[in-house]
């Protein structure tokens, strides 16, 4: 359903307010540059620090800023099961083509709550779901079992995993099935899931490296192998330097870099370091985006 180089989109802002004019430009760009789908109000578009209606505007902005030419899978996670349903059943009106749902952080759910949680915005909301698997910083790991129970509701179609268990893609291609959508969540560690049976990876780097990453994801579907290794290791230190300190601060700098927006941020993510900044503008000069 969902394949190749989706980016989790950041979110920018000026002033302390979103910027919707970058980041209508920004989603232009993005599908200029071959970016197969976007992603907002994920945790790298600060998903946390949105009030709901500036969520809810974003997700609007994207969807009509793509104007069906790339599909648009919304965040829609909360820690709270309410909110994860109002999210996802305002995505559906708006358009989107799928939602975007994190495992609840904080709460650490049983796998039975994380099933009923999951199930609740099933039987609500008619639209597809991606689970969202990233243990480091929901602290809550979805077993394959419990995915599996989920990959039987029609409507919950895939994972983006971020669990960086590279067995993990084969156990749950096994477990939910042939159709079951496998998304990496970690660029590092995207060429492995694609070797895994995944489709695709939601990307970090995509933001600021588009073309890369799509024409990386592209040459898999070719089997091009030397493509893929090629692009992989000239934007493996660029991957790194992305999360050098907590996401988004790196990426939103590296963007600023580009004139997308600026690299402001909201609390409690702050302006990287001056060593930081270094480190990123020289990934970047590295992969061939700065002179």
């Amino acid at each position: 359903m969902f394949t190749g180089s989706l980016v989790a989109l950041i979110t920018p802002f000026e002033n302390g307010a979103v910027d919707e004019a970058a980041f209508r430009s920004f989603v232009d760009w993005q599908i200029e540059e071959g970016t197969d789908g976007l992603v907002p109000c994920g945790t790298t578009g600060e998903s946390p620090t949105l009030s709901h209606e500036e969520h809810m505007r974003v997700v609007e902005l994207c969807i009509e800023a793509a104007a069906g030419r790339v599909p648009v899978i919304a965040g829609a996670g909360s820690n709270s099961t309410r909110e994860a349903v109002m999210l996802s059943e305002h995505a559906q009106k708006a358009g989107a083509d799928a939602v975007l749902v994190v495992t609840p952080y904080y709460n650490k759910p049983t796998q039975e709550g994380l099933y009923r949680h999951y199930k609740a915005i099933h039987d609500a909301a008619e639209i597809p779901i991606i689970i969202y698997n990233i243990p480091g910083r929901s602290i809550v790991d979805m077993t394959v079992e419990t995915m599996a129970r989920l990959a039987e509701l029609p409507r919950i179609v895939g994972v983006k995993d971020a669990t960086n268990d590279l067995a993990r893609p084969m156990r749950t291609r096994l477990a939910c099935g042939p159709d079951f959508c496998i998304l990496s969540g970690e660029d590092a560690t995207a060429v492995q899931l694609l070797a895994g049976d995944g489709q695709g990876c939601i990307s970090v780097t995509a933001n600021v490296a588009p073309r890369m990453c799509a024409d990386m994801q592209r040459a898999w579907g070719e089997r091009d192998l030397k493509t893929v290794m090629d692009l992989q290791l000239r934007l493996m230190p660029l991957h790194d330097a992305m999360f050098c300190e907590t996401s988004p601060g790196p990426v939103k700098y590296a963007a600023s870099l580009l004139g997308k927006c600026s690299p402001e941020a909201r609390l409690p993510i702050c302006e990287i370091a001056e060593t930081s900044k270094q480190r990123v503008r020289a990934a970047m000069q590295s992969a061939g985006l700065l002179n």
